[in-house]
């Protein structure tokens, strides 16, 4: 809180000054009372000047033209006071009075709506705040205050509207932080704007990205009907060395799986069992036949077959293997799978083989 007094009271000091020059011309007796009271609101008699500076605003809140202007100067010198008090709502109020009265010039009144923007959110009116700030918004392209409307709305969930001002405020915004991305992200997901949010992120990836960036673009992509870009995505991030854990690389076979280039998975199994990174276990060499299968390759997929069949010793491997073969038109490889299918006891290999043998 102590930030945001120091805050008030700098900005007041720079208000007063500039605005005497800008408005209304004083009597010398108002401009000794306000220099009295800025000396004493600088030596903290808080109370005293907020009491005596609302009795004079209100006093002359009802006079001619530069009795109005320092109505203004006195409410603001009360706004002051009372910020320092951590009063922030009946300061926001004497700001409000400030710069609504009859005569301020516009410059003055903005600059006075924008402080009151801050005392209204430090005491907890976030919605009028917001409403506020919007205000002051509007005809200026100021990127610090657009992303401070732009995070306040995310916070108060207000989705639809914060991807609005999102939009403003990349549009000022050379370049994105890491807490700006993060916001961005969130606002897009949380607004439904699925394939804004994946376009934005792919528009951001780099090799030097982190990997919860590829995560998100991946998972994105997933979501938007896109398994094909996830696949993409995942591949590259693997390729560049920024995922290489074993769960990445599951991850990355099925989503190539999933995205229309099983043969892709099928060649990344090949490798890792080549390398020694996999070992071969009926569930690997199960997922490799069934990654060239998908892909159609019709002699890799029987190969795989067959190594999965001659390690499990299972009869339904074998049997498998004869159906594709002999669906392929390889009777012979499928007539000599269900051989040993049938000599582990498989009645189905049996009349498999029958009706081969009365093909013939």
């Amino acid at each position: 809180m102590r930030t945001l007094h120091k805050l008030a009271w700098t900005l007041g000091v720079a208000l007063w000054s500039a605005g005497v020059a800008a408005n209304q011309p004083l009597p010398g007796g108002i401009i000794s009372d306000l220099n009295a009271l800025e000396a004493q609101l600088g030596d903290g008699e808080l109370d005293a000047v907020a009491s005596r500076a609302g009795a004079q605003a209100s006093r002359l809140a009802g006079g001619n033209a530069a009795d109005r202007w320092a109505s203004a100067l006195y409410r603001q010198l009360e706004a002051n006071a009372l910020a320092q008090q951590e009063a922030f709502i009946p300061a926001a109020e004497s700001l409000r009075q400030a710069r609504q009265i009859s005569g301020v010039d516009s410059a003055t009144a903005q600059r006075w709506l924008r402080e009151e923007v801050s005392l209204r959110r430090a005491g907890g009116e976030m919605d009028t705040a917001i409403e506020l700030l919007s205000q002051w918004l509007e005809g200026r392209d100021n990127e610090r205050d657009l992303w401070r409307l732009t995070g306040w709305l995310a916070h108060e969930q207000r989705w639809e509207e914060a991807a609005e001002w999102l939009g403003r405020a990349t549009a000022v915004t050379s370049s994105l932080d890491d807490r700006q991305r993060s916001l961005a992200l969130a606002i897009y997901r949380n607004a439904d704007l699925t394939d804004e949010a994946l376009a934005w992120l792919l528009d951001g990836l780099r090799s030097d990205s982190d990997a919860n960036m590829w995560r998100q673009a991946a998972g994105l992509a997933q979501q938007v009907g896109r398994p094909d870009v996830a696949a993409g995505l995942w591949e590259t991030a693997w390729q560049l060395g920024i995922f290489d854990a074993m769960d990445d690389f599951w991850t990355l076979v099925q989503l190539h799986l999933a995205g229309g280039t099983p043969a892709r998975a099928a060649e990344h199994l090949e490798r890792a069992l080549a390398e020694g990174r996999l070992v071969r276990e009926p569930m690997t060499l199960r997922k490799l036949a069934e990654a060239w299968q998908q892909a159609k390759d019709i002699d890799h997929t029987l190969a795989a077959w067959e190594a999965l069949a001659m390690l499990t010793q299972a009869a339904d491997d074998w049997r498998a293997l004869g159906q594709l073969a002999y669906a392929w038109g390889r009777e012979s490889v499928a007539e000599s799978a269900w051989e040993k299918a049938s000599e582990l006891g498989d009645v189905q290999a049996d009349q498999w083989l029958a009706g081969l043998t009365s093909e013939e």
